[in-house]
Order: C-alpha cells, then structure tokens, then sequence
C-alpha cells in the first residue's frame, strides 16, 4: 500500500483541508478492480456518503477516483476503496491529497485508455 507524496498522512489521510474542514483525495487502485463492479460500487458509496468527484477505469487494469467532501467522510471513502465490493481484490493503493474545489456531486468518468491518470 502506497500513500502520495510526503506530508499526505498516510493511505486514509483526508487530504487537503480548506478553511471548512473540506478535503479532497486523488485514488488510484490497483488489483482485481475491473469487471468486478468497482466503479459502480464506488460510485453507490461515494453517493452515500455524500461526497463530491468522481471515479473512473484506466487503460493499465487500476480504478482512479477523486472523493472531495468533509475530511472525516473522505477518509472513509479511502478506507472503503482498501477492501472494494465483493469479487474485488486490492493489491495497491496511491492517494494523493489535492485542494478541495466544491465538487458536490459524483459521477462516472470515461476509461482514459491511456491509463495515465
């Protein structure tokens, strides 16, 4: 398991603050995430936890989501993409802490097939 850039908090940091307490996380999943509901299942929790953002499939096989909201339900996003839906099988994570830009609402993204992320 992986975390972002030093000074991010670890892999279930909440990211960025701003002045009210809104963080924003950058996701990138790497295993058994494709074909197995991954995106639909992120997007079910996202939605339910009331997070902004969005997640999407890329080229390389890894799921990339960005989860933006308060910083204590961001974290559970993270720590929700740790174990994925059932059928799925996480090898990896990479987060990394970006600043909150009011998404609030989230939604599937094309696959970029360049996997780049």
């Amino acid at each position: 398991m992986t975390a972002g850039p030093a000074g991010s908090g670890g892999p279930h940091s909440p990211g960025r603050l701003d002045v009210w307490g809104q963080s924003r996380v950058h996701v990138w999943v790497s295993g058994r995430v494709q074909g197995v509901g991954f995106r639909f299942a992120t997007v079910e929790t996202a939605q339910l936890l009331g997070l902004g953002g969005w997640v999407r499939n890329l080229g390389d096989g890894r799921v990339e989501a960005v989860f933006e909201g308060p910083a204590a339900v961001v974290a559970k996003a993270v720590a929700w993409c740790h174990r994925g839906p059932a059928g799925s099988w996480v090898s990896d994570i990479e987060t990394r802490p970006e600043q909150p830009i009011g998404e609030s609402s989230f939604r599937t993204r094309p696959t970029d097939y360049a996997g780049e992320g």
